[in-house]
């Protein structure tokens, strides 16, 4: 994957005392991506916009807001969480991941 004509803000969004880090990528056309870590452990995260997320590497088990049961995504998968939403992620070993906001 490659971002082409972007900013990168250097600073990183640390959540989860560091256990989820990543940075964020602005794109000419006003879009905005960011690209992120996780290890290993449970993580639950609110949605003001839509959320494609891409898993880059490694696996995560979602349940989206609503749903009963965990479906797990691997590398090369992606999933969607709609705006004003939630979701839980169980991370089992790491997760590698691009998410981008509509």
């Amino acid at each position: 994957m490659e971002f082409k004509n972007a900013t990168i803000i250097k600073k990183a969004n640390v959540y989860f005392d560091g256990r989820v880090t990543s940075r964020t990528v602005l794109f000419q056309d006003g879009t905005k991506k960011t690209l992120g870590f996780m290890q290993s452990g449970e993580y639950e995260f609110n949605t003001d916009t839509e959320e494609l997320m891409e898993i880059i590497g490694g696996e995560m088990d979602i349940m989206q807001k609503n749903e009963t049961s965990f479906t797990t995504y691997k590398e090369g998968q992606s999933f969607v969480v709609p705006a004003n939403s939630s979701f839980k992620i169980i991370v089992k070993s790491f997760s590698d991941y691009c998410c981008s906001y509509r």
